[in-house]
């Protein structure tokens, strides 16, 4: 099978990672969700002397912040997931997605030799390199695939 095969060949670099954001390690949480609302993501990457020591997450911010009451100029340390699992852009998309799936991810930092950020895949991008290798199945399925119409739509 053509999918079988390109989940082991292609690299976590073909799937086209969105660039990094990022929060230095001795930010607040307050800073970190100023950076999230300005990006638009749901995600920030931790660094330190340009390293990735973290991953703070909208999740992380309601179940670690919002939920237990901290307030919002707590340091970031205290509130992200530390030393996040993470991906190489030389990866296959099979490693990054048993990754996400294992560990219930929806977003892995995509770093270099040396830990530097260079990307973060998202389970997004995955779905759309799926959705390439078989769209005239996911494009013609019907919203309840054990239900078909009776009658032919259109003219």
């Amino acid at each position: 099978m053509e999918l079988s095969r390109n989940l082991k060949v292609d690299s976590v670099s073909r799937l086209d990672p969105s660039p990094p954001r990022a929060i230095d390690a001795n930010g607040t949480v307050a800073d970190a969700v100023e950076e999230m609302r300005e990006g638009n993501v749901g995600c920030l990457l931790v660094t330190e002397l340009g390293r990735v020591v973290g991953i703070f997450t909208e999740r992380d911010l309601l179940t670690r912040v919002l939920a237990p009451g901290k307030p919002l100029d707590i340091s970031i340390r205290v509130c992200m997931t530390a030393t996040p699992v993470t991906v190489s852009p030389k990866d296959s998309v099979r490693a990054a997605v048993r990754r996400m799936q294992k560990g219930g991810y929806r977003h892995l930092p995509v770093v270099d030799e040396a830990g530097r950020p260079v990307g973060i895949l998202s389970a997004r991008r995955v779905v759309h390199y799926l959705v390439e290798h078989f769209p005239a199945l996911v494009f013609n399925l019907p919203p309840d695939p054990d239900r078909y119409p009776e009658t032919p739509e259109g003219a």
